[in-house]
C-alpha cells in the first residue's frame, strides 16, 4: 500500500565561503560509501546529502578527494574511539563539525558529554537534519570568539577533533583557539589534520581557493613536532600522513598510485593526520 505522506520538499542550502566547505566533504563521504567496499561507511552522509537543495556537481568531487576525506575522517574516528575507550566519562569537543556525522558513527557512550561546534547558519542547518542524542549538545559559536565555550564542562578530560579547520585559519588564531581549550579542559587530546605549509604557501602565490567556494588556506603544519610551537603545552602522540593513513588500503588502485606519487614531492604533498595529548603545565 502506497503512503499518502507527501514527501518531505528538500532543504535548500544557502552556505557561503568556509562555511560552504563541509558540503565537500559531506558529499566525499557520501560518494565513497556507496562504493562497494567503502572506506568508510556513512549512511548519515548518504542520507544527508539527498535532503539537500544543492548542486554538489560544481564541487567537482571525484576518487581521490572522497578517498582522502573519508581515509582522513576513518583515522579521526578511530583516535576518538580510543579515547572514550579509556576514558568513557570524557568530555568531546568537535570543532567545525560541519554537516560531519561522528557523533552517530563513534556512537560514544551516554556517560561522554559530546559538543558539536560551528557556525550558527551550519549548526541551524544541521539540526533540521540530524537527530538528538543522549548527551549530544549543538552549538552555535565562531572558534574566534569562543563565548560559547561557557557551555562546556571545565577542567574535565577532553578529546578535541578539528577536521578540515585549522588551515583556515592563521597561526595566531589557532594559538589563541588552543591556548583558551587547553587552559578550559586542563588534560586530554587533540586531534586534527594539516596540509605541510609548504603546499599553504605554494596555493597562496596563486590565490588558489577551495573548489569554486572563495575558502583559502591560511596556515600549514611543518614538521609533526612543531604542534608544542601552536601551544607549549601540546605533545606529538602520533602523525600519520595521507598515503599511510589505513583507509587508503580501500582506495581505487589509481588513487593510491597518485597519493603515494604526490608524497615524494615535497611542495605537493598533501594532508596528514596528527594526535597530540596536553595537560596543566
Amino acid at each position: 500500500m502506497l503512503s499518502t505522506q507527501e514527501p518531505i520538499p528538500p532543504t535548500k542550502v544557502a552556505l557561503r565561503e568556509v562555511k560552504e566547505t563541509c558540503l565537500i566533504t559531506l558529499y566525499g563521504r557520501s560518494l565513497q560509501s556507496r562504493w562497494p567496499n567503502p572506506i568508510l561507511p556513512d549512511r548519515w552522509a548518504e542520507e544527508t546529502v539527498a535532503r539537500l537543495d544543492y548542486d554538489f556537481d560544481r564541487l567537482k568531487v571525484g576518487a581521490p578527494m572522497a578517498s582522502l576525506v573519508a581515509a582522513r575522517a576513518s583515522q579521526l574516528d578511530s583516535w576518538t574511539r580510543d579515547f572514550l575507550a579509556q576514558h568513557p566519562e570524557s568530555t568531546v569537543l568537535h570543532l567545525g563539525c560541519g554537516l560531519d556525522s561522528r557523533v552517530y558513527r563513534v556512537d560514544p557512550p551516554a556517560t561522554a558529554a559530546w559538543f558539536d561546534v560551528d557556525f550558527p547558519e551550519v549548526i541551524e542547518l544541521r539540526q533540521g537534519l540530524y537527530p538528538a542524542r543522549a548527551s549530544y549538545r549543538m552549538v552555535r559559536g565562531s572558534l574566534l570568539d569562543l563565548g560559547w565555550l561557557a557551555e562546556v564542562p571545565k577542567h574535565c578530560r577532553t578529546m578535541i577533533v578539528a577536521e578540515g579547520v585549522f588551515m583556515y585559519l592563521s597561526e595566531d588564531a589557532i594559538k589563541r583557539l588552543l591556548s583558551r581549550l587547553t587552559d578550559h579542559a586542563g588534560r586530554g587530546q587533540l586531534a586534527f589534520d594539516a596540509h605541510p605549509h609548504q603546499l599553504v604557501q605554494k596555493l597562496a602565490g596563486r590565490k588558489w581557493n577551495v573548489r569554486g567556494t572563495g575558502a583559502r588556506f591560511q596556515w600549514g603544519l611543518g614538521t609533526a613536532s612543531d604542534v608544542s610551537k601552536l601551544d607549549p603545552r601540546l605533545g606529538l602522540i602520533a602523525e600519520q600522513r595521507a598515503h599511510k593513513l589505513a583507509g587508503m588500503r580501500r582506495a581505487p588502485w589509481s588513487v593510491r598510485m597518485l597519493v603515494r606519487a604526490m608524497n615524494v614531492v615535497p611542495s605537493l604533498r598533501i594532508m596528514r593526520c596528527v594526535l597530540c595529548h596536553f595537560a596543566r603545565a
